[in-house]
């Protein structure tokens, strides 16, 4: 008897708080005392539907509380689609109380695209200081400049959905740098007037389909860099050098080759002549033989042969000093 007690005294309590669980009167007290007009049955049926209705009544104690109006389904359709109910809420709140045209759809809108609505509203009351990173340009003299700017933006409530981001404004505020110190005719323009670069890169309306309103744009820090264009002379002199060089090399192996096909057909002379000279003892012969040369004809060819040979002899070793000099110039 007291066992089968002990089992309706659990079931019991098990039972109480399921039907606490699935039934919030605490909630709906509290939403009560709040003037939020939601039903218990309303409650129950969100968490059959599994939404938790604690953040959909305090969501929507904080609006009514703030003079919004909006309604449990508007929350529970945001927040089955995926979306932070509490973000949205503290965004319209914020929004409404900085005089910032917000709706409802808006936020949600936003909220479900992937952005902190509630960051954006923040940005849009007090705008944002993004540094851009370290932008190289060279000007028109050749003389590179390092320059570094601070962006100031604030959130752009109807771009929000589709519009560009942060690394769009940066993107684009560093080509606007690029374009400016490259038109600049002297990098010393650019160091007397830096703020030329921020009124140029502003008229360019590099803000258009962002998320962002940029406000202003301000160089933080300037410096020089290497002359680049001096280095590029210095590049372009060494390549029309190497050019120089390998078109010399090129006259210099066809003067070798032409010296050396005048040799080749020099040799080729010299053998037909040593052929032609094998000739001529048995021309001689036959000139004997024929009656056509005498002895002493025959005795002065030999001597103008011997001084001949005795020329050549004087002379080689002359020649060969000669041609040793001039190989050494």
């Amino acid at each position: 008897m007291e066992f089968t007690i002990l089992i309706y005294l659990a079931l019991i309590i098990v039972g109480f708080f399921v039907f606490m669980y699935f039934v919030p009167v605490n909630l709906w007290i509290t939403a009560i005392f709040s003037g939020v007009n939601v039903g218990l049955f309303q409650l129950v049926f969100m968490r059959v539907r599994k939404v938790p209705p604690r953040v959909i009544v305090e969501s929507l104690i904080n609006s009514t509380k703030a003079g919004l109006v909006l309604t449990t389904a508007d929350l529970e359709t945001h927040y089955l689609a995926g979306g932070h109910v509490p973000s949205v809420i503290k965004a319209l709140i914020s929004a409404d109380k900085a005089n910032i045209e917000l709706t409802f759809k808006q936020a949600a809108a936003i909220d479900l695209a992937g952005r902190d609505v509630f960051e954006a509203v923040q940005t849009s009351v007090n705008p944002r200081v993004i540094n851009t990173p370290i932008v190289a340009a060279v000007a028109q003299d050749g003389i590179q400049l390092k320059a570094q700017a601070r962006v100031t933006v604030r959130a752009n409530i109807a771009q929000l959905v589709g519009g560009a981001g942060e690394d769009t404004i940066l993107a684009r505020v560093g080509e606007g740098i690029v374009t400016s110190i490259g038109s600049s005719t002297s990098h010393k323009d650019v160091l007397e007037n830096p703020d030329k670069i921020s009124k140029l890169v502003l008229e360019k309306g590099l803000d258009s389909g962002t998320a962002f309103e940029i406000l202003s744009i301000d160089i933080a820090d300037i410096d020089v860099g290497d002359n680049i264009g001096a280095k590029l002379q210095i590049d372009q002199a060494n390549a029309d050098l190497k050019v120089a060089e390998a078109k010399a090399e090129e006259r210099r192996a066809m003067a070798v080759a032409v010296e050396q096909e005048m040799k080749a057909k020099s040799q080729a002379s010299r053998a037909k002549v040593i052929e032609a000279e094998a000739d001529i003892p048995l021309a001689i012969a036959h000139a004997f033989k024929e009656g056509q040369l005498g002895i002493m004809d025959y005795y002065k060819m030999k001597n103008i042969q011997a001084d001949t040979a005795m020329r050549d002899s004087i002379a080689d070793p002359l020649l060969e000093k000669t041609d040793k000099k001039d190989d050494d110039d």
